[in-house]
This record gives C-alpha cells, structure tokens and sequence, in this order.
C-alpha cells in the first residue's frame, strides 16, 4: 500500500486590525488572529497569569465535594483516591493524594490494571482494591462518571462517594453520590461563556487542582503550595490532548516552568532519563516525559509510575525512572512488533479501495494497540481499528480517524457487531468477539463510504503562513515562542518556503532520519526531515513545509527547521 498525495492548504492571512500593538512580528500577530484570538486577548494569551485563574466554587458539586472531605479529614476516616491508569490518572492521584496528605489524612491510592482490570472504576479492579479494607470515603479521579453500579455497590456497603472526573456525561444523568465534580455536568451551559469560564475542556488534574485549590480557599494548610504541582497538572493536561486554550494554556505554561524546578525527585529522575532540560516545551511532555509514564500503564504496572511520581527517596527515584525507561523500551519493541505485522496483513489481504482498516490478531497486546493504530492511520491517511484477541476469543481495539470521520458514528451504525464500543469521534475503542471482526470490518466501510466523499477524505497539510529563510531568526524565534504552549486547539505552527534548493546531497542518519543543508536565494538553513531516508524525493526546486523550535547543541543556540512535507516548486498563479 503506498501512502496518499497530501494536498496543502495555506490559511488565508487575515489583516491586521489598527489597534493591535506591532510589539511582535506581525505574521505571529495574524496567526494569533487565525486561533480566534481577539486584539483585547492578545496580551493575556502571550503571558497568561495565575492571578487570572478563575474561581473553583464555580465547578458543579464543589461545595459538597469540600465539606465531605472536610467532615472526613475531621473525623480521621479512611480515604481511598482511585484513579485511571493513564498520564491524567495517575497525575490526579498523585495531586489529591498530596494535598489529603497535607491535611493530615489518612489516605491511600489505587489504580486498576489495564489488561486484567479495564478502565476506570470497575468490578474486578474493586474487588482488588478492597482486599485492603473498605474505606469511608472514596474519591475517584478521571473515571466515576458513568459507573453506576458500581458506585451504587459502595454505597451499600456505607462507602460514600466523591466523583472527580471530566468526561462526557451518560444520558442517564450523574450516579447518586456525595458529589460529581465534573464540568460536563456542570452548573453552566458549556455553550455559553458569557459567565467567564466554562471549565468543559479541563483534563482531570485540571478538576482536581480546582477542587484542592477550592479546598485551601476554605481551609489553609501552613506551609502547602499548590503551585508546586503544576508540574503534574501541564504533564496531565498536554498528555490527555485536552485543548490548550484559556486556563489550560495558563496552567501548562506555568506548569512547565514549574516542571523544569520541580520538587519531585521522582519527575527530577525521569527528565534526567529523558534527556529532558529546559526550556521546557510541550512536545517533551508529550513525546519524552508523557509516554514513559503511559508506558507503566500499557504494560499493566501502572503502580510503578505512581511510585516514581510519589517517592522522596534520591535512590528510589533512579531505580523507578530506569523502570518506566525499560517498560518504554518494552512498550516500543512491541509497537514495532505490532505494526510489522500488521503491515504484512494489509499487504496480504487488505483491499487498497477499503477506506478503513480494521486488522486483529490474538498475538497483540492490547496496551500497545491504540499506538499502532495512530501509525496506521496516519501513515495511509485511513481511520484503522488494531484489534488484540485474547484467549477467549474476545477483542479489545482502539480506533483513530482522519478529519471528516467521525468513529463513534460508525461503531453506533454497527453496534450489532460488538459487544461494546465508546469514545470520541476522533478516538475511540471497542470490545469484540473475533469472528465478528469482518462483519466490523464490513459495516465500517459502508458507513465511511455511504456518508463521507472521498474528497472530505483526502489527506491535508494546514499551512499557517508563507514566509521567507530570510525571516527565520532568532530574534523571530523569541517572539514566537510567546505563542506556546502548542498542543490541541492552538498546533504548532507549520510554514512553508518557496523555491528551495539544496546545496549539497541529503546525509541519512541513523532510522531513516536526513539531514539536509537548504538555501532560498542567499540565506541557508539546515533542517532536519524525520523518516525521509526511504522516501522519494522530487526534482529541484523544492517547496518545503516546517515547523521550527529552539536547538541547544554545545552551549551553541540555533533556530531548528524541521521539515513535515516537500514537493516540487509550485509557480504561483
């Protein structure tokens, strides 16, 4: 299978209004313009403060929330804080566990096991959970929200219950228990931001910072500052994809300058096995810090990242952060593994016409699944289920799509095929029984091909700006920067430059990456393109779209181009 022609689209540049202050370049002003930033935003969104932070009490059930835990805090009760297994999960765990702590709680922490478990609060994972001891109050973090049953079964046996969550809220409406601090459910209309602020985009360490910083507004503890888990909150907030804009982007930025003095010893350790050091930018959460803790999790040890997240001893950190390093490295081997054989299956049977794919085996790993199929989907510009079959013949996958498909369509235009399926339109996950996979299969493709054009379906590169090598300075690098963090919402930027040359042959580096040395006119750039080593690259001149970052090599700083796409010179009309 060969991968699809990208066509670009380059925004239009909108004009610059008369009252916008020119204190930056003006294609970074017109790009705030392209994000709906408005001129009387602009200062805020470039240096967002945390005296900007709204109030928590707007949340819904956050006075009940407070005065439960409060009452419990009191009365010396037991607390158990549950989380997901993800980067937000344990995150939150980690942050409402520290300020219980802080409080002079008795507290303990759990979190289920992806393969044996599933997700969020379940039956398997309680039973678990319980062989400690019921406690008197359970608070949930990033999960709760549509575990009726299961919280109806605590309630029975006098556990009360706090939900601290931020997904979508089921038609049923909210469990019946102490409190459900989750903005989807909330107090305020999310369509409607004439109040200020909506909170509806929050990750869950978003919700659980709000409800500790409710909790300190009622009741201070000397010598706590909640600043110092930002670190955990930006982690939390790039690595669950949640929208940076507004709070969100006022929290990462300052959790990330937090993170790069952090008072963890453990997130200290892991940064050090990342090869990660400031300036910190979203992307090494994203792809350095993020992914080694998710790893925990995939691999079904999510109680290691936990650990390395809590400790206070120099030793323990070392030995914890090599051991999310190692179970990165085994969660890559088995992606690798995965997708090899994956790419043999569409090689072998695949239907290139198919606009889906949907592949399953009982040899893959279901922690690893969704990975590969981003891969997939990206590499051929199709929405792909990966499925992992287990002993029982039961399959568990993970959906991503492409712009225009929505997957939570089609899993409810074929729900008579799976046992189970949720999520969002462009991630999402089902529960199947193996010999209903071409059924699947089947009815994914007649939904794709029967509501989506083969138009809407085309692959896309959204190119901010045109600009000039002659543009790219440091002096633009700094003002740039002002408009990070870059995550869902607010991308990072990708340009784009006319008639490019090399000037010498590209040099392949190790996994395909090449290295190339670029002119336009008489300024020269070096730029990197990932992955090329293999590709075909066209006839000189070239066009060439990129992003570019911040480069520290040797005390030396440089402007980086990292190429996304080329293609021959287009003339323009």
């Amino acid at each position: 299978m060969s991968q699809k022609q990208t066509q670009w689209v380059l925004a239009e540049i909108p004009d610059i209004p008369p009252d916008v202050d020119h204190g930056i370049p003006e294609i970074l002003v017109k790009m705030m313009l392209q994000r709906g930033v408005k001129t009387e935003q602009m200062e805020q969104f470039l240096r967002p403060r945390l005296r900007d932070l709204q109030d928590p009490y707007l949340l819904p059930d956050i006075e009940e929330a407070v005065g439960r835990i409060l009452s419990a805090i009191d009365a010396g009760e037991k607390i158990c804080v549950y989380g997901d297994y993800d980067v937000d999960g344990i995150t939150s765990v980690t942050i409402m566990t520290k300020v219980l702590q802080a409080y002079g709680a008795e507290v303990r922490s759990f979190i289920p096991r992806r393969g044996p478990e599933g997700y969020g609060l379940n039956q398997a994972a309680l039973e678990r959970c319980m062989q400690e001891g019921l406690p008197d109050l359970m608070i949930t973090v990033d999960c709760g929200t549509a575990s009726f049953d299961e919280i109806a079964l605590l309630k029975k046996q006098g556990v009360d219950v706090i939900v601290v969550d931020h997904h979508e809220m089921p038609p049923e409406g909210k469990p019946d228990c102490a409190a459900v601090v989750n903005p989807k459910c909330g107090i305020m209309d999310a369509s409607d931001t004439s109040q200020g602020f909506p909170f509806e985009y929050l990750c869950a360490a978003g919700v659980v910072f709000k409800l500790s910083h409710a909790l300190l507004k009622r009741r201070q503890v000397a010598g706590f500052d909640l600043k110092q888990c930002l670190d955990l909150v930006a982690m939390a907030t790039v690595s669950d994809i949640v929208p940076l804009v507004d709070e969100n982007r006022l929290l990462v930025r300052h959790g990330l300058r937090q993170m790069e003095s952090t008072s963890s010893i453990g997130l200290r350790a892991l940064m050090d096995v990342a090869q990660v050091k400031g300036p910190l930018v979203s992307a090494d959460v994203g792809f350095r810090i993020g992914p080694r803790i998710n790893a925990a999790g995939r691999m079904d040890c999510p109680e290691d990242a936990l650990a390395a997240l809590r400790t206070r001893d120099p030793e323990e950190a070392v030995e914890l952060a090599e051991l999310l390093d190692t179970h990165n490295k085994n969660r890559q081997a088995e992606e690798v593994r995965i997708h090899k054989e994956a790419m043999t299956m569409l090689e072998e049977n695949h239907d290139p016409s198919e606009p889906v794919i949907v592949l399953g085996s009982r040899d893959w790993h279901p922690g690893v699944v969704g990975i590969v199929a981003s891969r997939m989907m990206r590499r051929f510009h199709k929405p792909a289920f990966i499925i992992a079959v287990d002993s029982e013949g039961i399959g568990k996958g993970s959906g991503r799509s492409i712009g225009g498909v929505s997957l939570m369509e089609a899993i409810n235009a074929g729900r008579e095929h799976i046992i189970a399926g949720g999520g969002h339109a462009m991630a999402a996950g089902v529960s199947i029984n193996e010999e209903r996979i071409p059924d699947f299969r089947a009815s994914f493709t007649r939904y794709v091909t029967e509501n989506v054009s083969e138009e809407d379906r085309r692959s896309r590169l959204h190119i901010d700006a045109d600009i000039s090598f002659s543009e790219l300075s440091l002096d633009f690098l700094s003002s740039y920067e002002l408009l990070q963090p870059f995550g869902a919402a607010n991308p990072e930027p990708t340009f784009m430059s006319r008639k490019v040359y090399l000037t010498e042959p590209p040099r392949e580096l190790k996994n395909h990456h090449l290295k190339l040395s670029m002119k336009q006119n008489e300024c020269w750039h070096d730029a990197m393109f990932f992955g090329a080593g293999e590709r075909e690259l066209p006839a000189q001149p070239w066009d060439i779209a990129f992003t570019i970052s911040r480069n520290v090599f040797r005390g030396r700083t440089s402007l980086q181009v990292v190429i996304q796409d080329v293609r021959a010179h287009v003339t323009e009309a």
